[in-house]
């Protein structure tokens, strides 16, 4: 396995958005190009790629407000989970947040998703129940449909 752990480059946007839809994270309320613009125009450096060659073999985006940092479209292929892949961009996400001066991290996920979830608890993530709201102030699919 040659995976380099890098920052994300525009040119590689249908790439990173193909693996999200292969991986399940895409929905029909949120575009994912959009996501990526929106997210590289405050924190650029906070899309990460594992590439393997040419391919783009895993992803994280990762935020952060100044009070806690945020996990974000952690997917790897589907032909190389278990290589250790998502355990390296989690690393590095973690890193990159801590070099800003974040104090902790977190991430959501949807109820029921246990593989996810059991892999966080691996990597060191405490479970927590609490109860989140929201509200879309972007609508970016055309039926409006939002989650």
């Amino acid at each position: 396995m040659t995976v380099e752990i890098r920052t994300f480059d525009p040119a590689e946007t249908d790439d990173v958005v193909a693996l999200w839809d292969e991986a399940g994270l895409t929905r029909p309320w949120n575009d994912p190009r959009a996501d990526i613009e929106r997210m590289r125009a405050v924190w650029p450096d906070l899309l990460i790629v594992a590439v393997d060659g040419d391919r783009i073999v895993g992803t994280v985006m990762a935020g952060y407000d100044g009070h806690r940092g945020w996990i974000y479209y952690l997917a790897s292929a589907a032909d190389r989970r278990g290589e250790g892949i998502g355990r390296m961009l989690v690393g590095a996400a973690e890193r990159r947040l801590l070099a800003l001066g974040c104090p902790k991290v977190q991430r959501m996920g949807r109820p029921g998703n246990e593989i996810v979830f059991a892999f966080y608890d691996q990597v060191g993530y405490e479970r927590f129940d609490v109860g989140m709201t929201g509200k879309r102030l972007i609508v970016d699919s055309p039926t409006g449909a939002s989650v």
